[in-house]
């Protein structure tokens, strides 16, 4: 097994500069992912893959691509994904309809990514819509978990036929709270069994489907004091453990403020970073740090060097596997082609 690679880093442009590509052949970073500043049109995003893929074939490319108000791309061809909730509310009109519309939006999202290089998107989110968080909103598919739990496996299944793998964001749910963990430290103060008989209970219930998961920024302090992705009780005892999950785990971004404050002190990137990994993450985001000098993320690669990653050898082979395991091992159809593809031309007409 090749060494742990747990670091996804961004660029700043549209092309690599020497520093980007410095940082690329970097042995601990396991893959990239792209912003909107990543973008003019599809020519320069499939030119700008293709220039990544030469570096390593190995590393993996991702973007946060859910539809509605997140969709990086959205010009030259792209389609224009509905929000999560449209097929929340299609469901409601005629649930079998809806659970076939979320594989249509699942395979157009992964067919025009993976047509221009694109490996991975972070979608689905799997958070429950209780109305009170406008970070989430919208992006939630329901309120109610079941509901979310189907129309996610739908699009996934959808993902799946483009080649394309899944996450499952933001564990063990980030709808419950008003604060935004971008700017806040948002806390749900509800039991753990309350929390996995609602918002938790897709990932228990998807654990054969989901490849991988990315945790919420918010402290549960009836679980533990740490925020859910520095906790190793949240990934590595109720996340592996209870719920079953065998997939990848991601950190949400590191550079967003409820990631750095842990114990009550304001943490580095690097001791961020190795907190997250101790807990049971495979692979740590740092993002919007490489703009300008990027020397955040110099001192991140540089800090998880000399560190001690994990104690043990296991758990990061494993970590490795679970990161290469979400590269697609399919071939990818090329824009022209799949613009002619009979399976592309369907999902595309039943897209909401």
């Amino acid at each position: 097994m090749s060494q742990h690679a747990p670091l996804i880093i961004d660029i700043a442009g549209l092309t690599l500069s020497k520093t980007d590509k410095r940082r690329l052949k970097h042995p601990l970073t396991g893959g990239i992912i792209l912003f909107a500043r990543n973008w003019e049109n599809r020519a320069q995003l499939t030119a700008l893959c293709s220039e990544i893929r030469k570096i390593r074939k190995d590393l993996l490319i991702c973007v946060d691509h859910e539809g509605g108000r997140v969709q990086r791309f959205r010009t030259d061809g792209f389609t224009h994904l509905p929000p999560m909730r449209a097929l929340g509310e299609l469901w409601l009109k005629d649930a079998m309809t809806a659970t076939n519309a979320a594989t249509a939006c699942g395979y157009v999202l992964g067919a025009e990514l993976r047509a221009c290089g694109v490996d991975f998107s972070f979608t689905p989110v799997l958070d429950l819509d209780h109305g009170e968080s406008s970070v989430i909103g919208d992006r939630a598919f329901a309120r109610d978990p079941r509901v979310v739990g189907l129309l996610a496996k739908s699009l996934m299944h959808g993902l799946l036929q483009s080649g394309m793998a899944n996450c499952g964001k933001h564990f063990p749910g980030h709808g419950f709270v008003k604060a935004d963990s971008h700017t806040d430290i948002p806390v749900d103060r509800r039991s753990l069994k309350a929390i996995l008989a609602d918002d938790a209970a897709p990932y228990e219930w998807l654990n054969t489907t989901l490849t991988s998961v990315m945790p919420a920024h918010v402290i549960y302090p009836k679980v533990d004091a740490r925020p859910a992705g520095f906790s190793e009780k949240w990934l590595t005892y109720i996340l592996r453990g209870q719920l079953g999950f065998g997939g990848a785990i991601f950190s949400d971004d590191l550079s967003m403020a409820g990631a750095r404050l842990l114990d009550g002190k304001q943490v580095s990137y690097t001791e961020a970073a190795m907190a997250a990994l101790n807990a049971g993450c495979d692979m740590v985001l740092l993002c919007n740090q490489s703009v300008g000098e990027g020397q955040e993320v110099d001192e991140l690669l540089d800090g998880l060097t000399q560190g001690q990653l994990r104690q043990q050898w296991e758990p990061l082979e494993a970590s490795e596997g679970r990161r290469l395991d979400l590269l697609p091992n399919t071939p990818a159809i090329d824009w022209d082609a799949l613009m002619l593809h009979p399976a592309y031309m369907h999902a595309l007409g039943l897209v909401p």
